[in-house]
């Protein structure tokens, strides 16, 4: 169905035009976003020396691996706090401290993990199984953590020596490795964790390329070379500091000034100016995560407390779920407010992801049959949304597009932006109606399941609750044979489907702005840019 030319008119007045559209409608195959330039193909000589200026395009929470749950915190946590495991150019799963992967028992509830020996936290404090042992700990219990659920299957770590470290699970658990590769395998100084307690996110100490120097809230955070690091002859840049600078279009303009050197996350809309300076260029990244909507079904108390009622018309009907969701062009969102550069989609798991089906479906748009079911429900229209949205101004573009095309169903939705961070805040608390949000994704489809849609997940903000969900997703994590994981995770991306707690709308690409006197970034499919080996070149 193509829109109707009253949706072409309001469309036409934001600042995409519609015309570079056409006028699709969802597709279950969308084509793949224009090719842009590998960053890890960059092999050019650099010098050592300088800082780096990065654009971030919001505030990182707490520099805290055990709580913080933004990307931006990932991306400076990227050069700052290494992990047991990492992923390459390839998304394949690497050791990073750990010296080897993980060694499974025949029933997959020991795992085993050798560590890499002589090195030091940027504190100099040594690295070793007792200080592995001590973050993961905090990472499984500490009240405040939002690791809870990416280790929920381990119930012990145990020392087996200095250099090798045990872990008990209550069950065989298949996407752990992934999870160590993440933010739950980070792991921390105990001379910092037993300095800072609670606090540890205002001067975090980990083993990285860059430690931890200040941090300006809403401003900047720097980071300065590290001396105790393993690998510090490969480091050639002496210090990375981070912008926080939320406009798009300033975003861009900074770089192209040369106030920044590096601006993460362009914007779709400024990608083609960037592209056009001969000073300039564009890499991209990303394609794990997904961007799309939550809706409180659910979450009357907070996202890992009891789900309860909610007393809103799309928190309470599934069918004014599903008619919302009909009166959404994933195709037209693309092209209109992100210029194609995205990939159209339904489901959290990526298109070419080994884990998917492929018979999952994305419903395309259809007004008449969304009308039909507003009629049926018997609400009195218009119904009343609310929409939270974060305030950058691609958001709320976004926001705008979804507010119009509901309106032609019988939908009235009221934009509120707040700041990032909050939110986030108010996601968790259940203090929302409908919020945009994202996810930037993770390697093993478990990372962009449980701790989202599963019953508890401190990031269901949602509130989903069902078995239809949890029971094939825990079952998938405790399997090893692909397709017999795929066949679980597709059922439960179909009840998802369903329930519609969550509506997503595009696989994310992440577009990285740099001068092209910069060389010697790693931009991989998790979106997180690593200047471990980067510099100025000579």
């Amino acid at each position: 169905m193509r829109p109707s030319p009253r949706l072409v008119a309001v469309l036409a007045t934001l600042p995409l035009a519609l015309a570079a559209c056409g006028g699709g409608s969802s597709s279950t195959t969308p084509s793949a976003p224009p090719s842009i330039a590998d960053a890890s193909a960059d092999n050019r000589p650099v010098k050592a020396g300088g800082t780096l200026n990065i654009a971030l395009n919001a505030d990182p929470d707490a520099l805290d691996p055990s709580s913080s749950t933004t990307l931006v915190g990932r991306e400076v946590f990227a050069n700052m706090c290494e992990k047991l495991y990492d992923i390459d150019a390839s998304s394949t799963l690497i050791p990073q401290l750990a010296a080897s992967m993980p060694e499974l028992s025949d029933d997959g509830k020991e795992v085993t993990i050798k560590l890499r020996e002589g090195l030091k936290f940027n504190d100099g404090t040594p690295f070793d199984a007792e200080a592995v042992k001590k973050s993961l700990d905090r990472h499984r219990t500490w009240e405040k953590s939002a690791r809870q659920a990416d280790l929920a299957a381990v119930t012990e770590v145990t020392v087996v020596d200095p250099s090798t470290v045990r872990l008990t699970l209550t069950q065989a658990f298949t996407p752990l490795t992934a999870q160590l590769a993440d933010r739950a395998g980070m792991i921390m100084s105990p001379k910092a964790l037993d300095a800072e307690g609670d606090n540890f996110g205002a001067n975090p100490v980990c083993v990285g390329p860059f430690k931890f120097a200040s941090r300006t809230s809403g401003n900047q955070i720097a980071l300065e070379k590290s001396a105790d690091y393993y690998d510090a002859a490969k480091v050639k840049l002496d210090k990375l500091v981070y912008k926080i600078i939320v406009d798009p279009n300033v975003r861009a303009a900074n770089l192209k000034s040369g106030d920044v050197q590096v601006a993460d996350q362009l914007a779709t809309n400024t990608v083609k100016g960037v592209q056009d300076d001969p000073n300039l260029s564009v890499v991209s990244g990303g394609g794990l995560g997904y961007y799309g909507m939550q809706i409180n079904i659910g979450n009357v108390s907070g996202s890992t407390e009891k789900p309860g009622e909610v007393d809103t018309p799309l928190g309470k009907s599934p069918e004014l779920r599903e008619a919302f969701e009909l009166a959404l062009d994933r195709d037209v969102i693309n092209k209109t407010v992100y210029n194609g550069l995205h990939e159209a989609d339904c489901f959290p798991v990526p298109l070419d992801s080994p884990y998917r089906p492929k018979d999952l479906q994305c419903p395309k748009r259809d007004l008449a049959k969304a009308k039909q079911l507003v009629q049926a429900s018997g609400v009195p229209t218009p119904i009343k949304v609310t929409l939270t949205s974060p305030n950058d101004a691609t958001n709320v573009r976004l926001a705008q597009v979804i507010q119009q095309m509901t309106k032609e169903a019988g939908f009235e939705v009221s934009v509120q932006t707040a700041e990032f961070v909050t939110t986030l805040e108010a996601g968790r608390a259940g203090k929302f109606d409908v919020m945009l949000l994202g996810w930037s994704g993770r390697v093993d489809p478990d990372g962009n399941l449980t701790n989202i849609v599963t019953t508890g997940g401190s990031n269901n903000y949602g509130g989903m609750s069902d078995p239809g969900v949890d029971d094939p997703i825990k079952q998938a994590a405790a399997e090893t044979d692909v397709a017999e994981r795929a066949e679980l995770y597709g059922s439960a991306m179909r009840r998802i489907q369903e329930l519609r707690s969550v509506v997503y709308l595009y696989h994310n690409k992440y577009y990285l702005g740099m001068s092209k006197n910069v060389a010697g970034v790693q931009y991989f499919k998790d979106g997180l840019p690593r200047f471990v080996t980067a510099g100025f070149t000579a």
